[in-house]
């Protein structure tokens, strides 16, 4: 697969692939014997993984540090450190989801809600002062 595919394939651009080669987020490409690179299925993997982690937010360096401990792995025992890696953006991952799940939870309780309290407020029974605390709320407070 050539990098136009590659880059229609994962919705990023050539220059993306190109950058991510160059500073070692993925391994080097083969190329043809036009000098053009010629993406095996391999190749799409460490892509794939690569866009994966870094909307995740895995870092730029830490893609690096990856692929190149896969590299070192040929002659190395680097598995703990790639799966430490792995656990570590995972459990960021968990974190965040937990996260927008309280958010999403105060978004749909504020839309529950919205025309009662304007109703409380036109009527007075609500002022700026006699408000509920939202950030007190068990239901959305960061646990």
């Amino acid at each position: 697969m050539n990098s136009k595919q590659v880059a229609e394939t994962f919705g990023l651009s050539v220059d993306t692939l190109r950058y991510y080669e160059r500073v070692g987020v993925i391994p080097p490409v083969a190329r043809d014997e036009n000098g053009y690179r010629n993406y095996q299925t391999n190749d799409l993997n460490w892509i794939f993984l690569a866009k994966s982690l870094r909307s995740a937010g895995l870092s730029i360096e830490s893609l690096i540090e990856f692929a190149a401990l896969a590299k070192l792995s040929e002659t190395q025992n680097v598995s703990g450190a790639q799966k430490q890696i792995l656990a570590d953006q995972l459990e960021e991952t968990e974190k965040k989801i937990n996260e927008m799940i309280q958010i999403r939870s105060l978004l749909q309780y504020k839309l529950d809600t919205y025309d009662e309290h304007l109703d409380k407020f036109k009527t007075g029974e609500l002022t700026p002062d006699n408000v509920e605390k939202l950030w007190e709320l068990k239901e959305y407070t960061k646990k």
